[in-house]
């Protein structure tokens, strides 16, 4: 059993908030999948601007919490480009045992609630 690494659970995470936010009309402006480098996308929707940070999320955390001192430094970073901030968190886990991680080849559930705007 190949346990999936951080990274390559970040990028599926990417993966589904990249769609979610196509299928809402978000244009791409800049796209970055490493590793605690903020924010993840940014985006344009009728002219406004967004900054997304995205966190995959490991069971039993809740995808829709998030760490308020990182979220302030990008909102602080984002006004000055009158842009919206937008958390995205997604929970990832093992379909069969939620406290085990999760593996390739395995069967897995996905707990992904849209992204947030921190106003």
């Amino acid at each position: 059993m190949e346990i999936l690494s951080e990274q390559e659970l970040h990028n599926w995470a990417m993966n589904i908030v990249g769609h979610d936010l196509e299928e809402q009309g978000y244009e791409f402006l800049a796209v970055n999948s490493k590793l605690k480098k903020n924010p993840q996308f940014v985006a344009l929707k009728k002219g406004q601007l967004s900054f997304v940070i995205v966190r995959a999320v490991s069971f039993p955390n809740d995808p829709t919490q998030y760490d308020r001192r990182l979220i302030q430094k990008i909102k602080t970073h984002a006004e000055k480009y009158k842009a919206k901030t937008l958390y995205a968190g997604v929970g990832l886990l093992n379909a069969d045992d939620p406290t085990k991680p999760v593996a390739k080849n395995q069967d897995y559930k996905i707990n992904y609630y849209g992204f947030q705007e921190i106003g």
